[in-house]
């Protein structure tokens, strides 16, 4: 398959598979938008073959048979894709590209994948720090690949761009906790759910335990503020149309953890999501946020966060 059908393939699969980053690449220079969406693809088809779904849709109904199967499947073609070998298979094709244009480490995907795994061996988040580690592997590790997509290399950078995948993650965790217990997933920190006299599955999942649950959520979307602040510094170091991307991002994901906490027990009577007016205006805003940042040092980062290991 050309580089024209693979970048127009990755796009259809962004678009249908998340509405508020397809917003925000929008904002890239093409090229970048190219490498982005190709990793997208591979991110997005490595979750669909473990959890059985399309394009993140349909977890209830997936068929999740064969899932250590599928997960070293994907861990062959993965390193195969990063060694200069895809396969043929337009998703692997489309990595392959990326890792080699971006001089992105194998490593960085395959830990991805290890947090795939984690979904696979039916880990128990007992803390938040057991939830930061998976945060990292699903999402704070993507945010260190599309810094490296967005030309970023030093340390200092990378390390924001993994605190605002770790942000985005803990918000999703907030979001969907009733969604992912119904597939038997919860990624909330036990000790807390316990404080609040939330047991198990069951208990996530009792309608009568809303309340509680809603100020257990209140405590991820607290948790991920730090990150989200950190975050920040490290929109300066990107180049203009890439910075006003993933400010864009930011304050679309921030804003939907805001409307988690302010919503309560009623956070999980449908899908929480900003609105298209809310999103224009968060462009606008990310806008703002990226030119206030340019031209500023980076500082140091603030201590006791999650401390990326690659």
């Amino acid at each position: 398959m050309n580089q024209a059908m693979l970048v127009e393939q990755a796009t259809r699969t962004i678009q249908a598979g998340s509405q508020s980053f397809a917003a925000a690449t929008r904002l890239f220079d093409p090229p970048t938008r190219e490498s982005a969406v190709l990793l997208y693809a591979w991110c997005r088809h490595c979750d669909d073959v473990v959890d059985g779904q399309a394009l993140g849709h349909g977890q209830l109904q997936g068929d999740r048979t064969g899932a250590m199967e599928k997960l070293q499947w994907l861990r062959e073609q993965t390193l195969a894709a990063c060694r200069g070998h895809p396969g043929g298979d337009p998703v692997f094709e489309g990595l392959a590209e990326v890792v080699h244009r971006h001089r992105i480490a194998p490593a960085l995907p395959m830990e991805h994948l290890a947090g795939f795994a984690m979904d696979v061996q039916g880990m128990h988040y007992a803390t938040l720090d057991d939830t930061l580690l998976y945060a990292w592997r699903v999402a704070g590790v993507v945010g260190v690949m599309m810094a490296r997509v967005m030309g970023a290399d030093r340390p200092g950078t990378l390390d924001r761009a993994c605190d605002l995948g770790l942000a985005f993650q803990l918000t999703n965790i907030a979001r969907d906790v009733v969604e992912d217990a119904a597939i038997g997933r919860v990624y909330v920190p036990g000790d807390w759910l316990a404080e609040e006299g939330i047991v198990g599955l069951e208990g996530v999942l009792d309608p009568a335990r809303r309340e509680a649950l809603a100020r257990v959520a209140a405590r991820l979307v607290a948790a991920a503020e730090p990150y989200y602040t950190s975050a920040v510094a490290g929109i300066g170091e990107l180049p203009l149309r890439c910075a006003w991307s993933i400010a864009t991002a930011r304050g679309i994901y921030r804003q939907i953890g805001r409307k988690v906490r302010l919503q309560g027990e009623r956070a999980w009577d449908g899908r929480v999501a900003t609105s298209r007016m809310e999103k224009l205006w968060l462009v606008a805003r990310g806008a703002a946020v990226a030119l206030a940042a340019h031209g500023i040092a980076l500082p140091p980062r603030p201590a006791g966060l999650f401390t990326r290991p690659l």
